[in-house]
């Protein structure tokens, strides 16, 4: 039997579910899953939603992490047309909870029974470029994390480069905050970001450890701010040196191209069989 979120919530109470649902970061597979940000698929989805999501479990896809869903449609609609398709989402992308976002972010967490909620980190915020920026944008995620504690939820943060370019007398920003916010706060390191502030992506998921239980997978031919983002293993990146350096800490590689040189859902395929034929991640589940 399977229960929604809210009725768990009314039933065990906030933080008794807080609670329950965090614990399961502590217990990591012997490797991690596979999953998809479905932002990869986006301009399919736009034509054809469904048609989209039945290639990507036909690729040997089951979880998912969603970002956008076309203009006009519910949440309700897209969270059944992932269960149509034999999908679950694992995370989803959404703006910070403060002010009007708030009713979003749980009717997010609602609709595709998730609790790991991950703020995008898009646009530049500037304020990532000063000492006194980070300890403010520090005071808004640990206000959004007591938050999504109280509702039940994880909070996490997801970078691009800026986070990652050192700054002087300051040092790395995403290193700063790490020791500024709330140690329950989650990371989600995109390793082709990381790479492109010139940042070695191994060393820095080691150096994150277990803060860091989610990765976006990405690689290219060439890395920088403008792509375009080549198939997993076509690439550039050291997929082996990340995979030992997330050992016992990573609990998904989620594949993201943000845009791509050759057909995406070539390279979508091509990606999910790499992780999972390197022994990098698991597919399935």
């Amino acid at each position: 039997m399977t229960i929604s979120r809210r009725t768990f919530l009314n039933t065990v109470g906030a933080a008794a579910a807080a609670t329950a649902l965090g614990a399961g970061f502590g217990r990591v597979r012997s490797a991690p899953q596979v999953a998809l940000q479905l932002y990869s698929i986006r301009e399919a989805m736009a034509v054809d939603t469904a048609a989209a999501l039945r290639r990507v479990a036909a690729m040997g896809y089951r979880a998912v992490e969603t970002a956008f869903f076309p203009e006009g449609m519910t949440r309700a609609t897209a969270a059944a047309l992932l269960r149509d398709a034999g999908l679950h989402a694992i995370a989803c992308h959404v703006e910070i909870p403060v002010g009007d976002h708030r009713s979003a972010f749980l009717d997010t967490a609602e609709a595709f029974d998730c609790d790991l909620m991950v703020w995008h980190g898009w646009p530049e915020d500037t304020r990532y470029q000063s000492l006194d920026g980070i300890k403010a944008l520090a005071d808004i995620y640990n206000e959004s994390f007591v938050f999504s504690k109280s509702n039940g939820l994880r909070f996490g943060l997801h970078n691009h480069w800026w986070e990652m370019e050192a700054i002087s007398d300051v040092g790395i920003p995403y290193y700063v905050l790490r020791e500024l916010i709330e140690p329950e706060i989650f990371f989600e390191l995109d390793m082709y970001w990381t790479r492109v502030a010139g940042r070695d992506p191994a060393k820095v998921v080691a150096d994150f450890g277990d803060r860091a239980p989610l990765l976006h997978m990405k690689d290219g031919a060439v890395l920088n701010e403008e792509g375009p983002m080549v198939a997993l293993g076509d690439g550039v990146q050291d997929f082996a040196a990340i995979a030992e350096a997330g050992r016992g800490h990573t609990q998904y590689m989620i594949v993201e191209l943000d845009d791509c040189k050759t057909d995406m859902f070539d390279a979508v395929a091509k990606s999910y069989d790499y992780l999972t034929s390197s022994g990098f991640a698991v597919g399935g589940g």
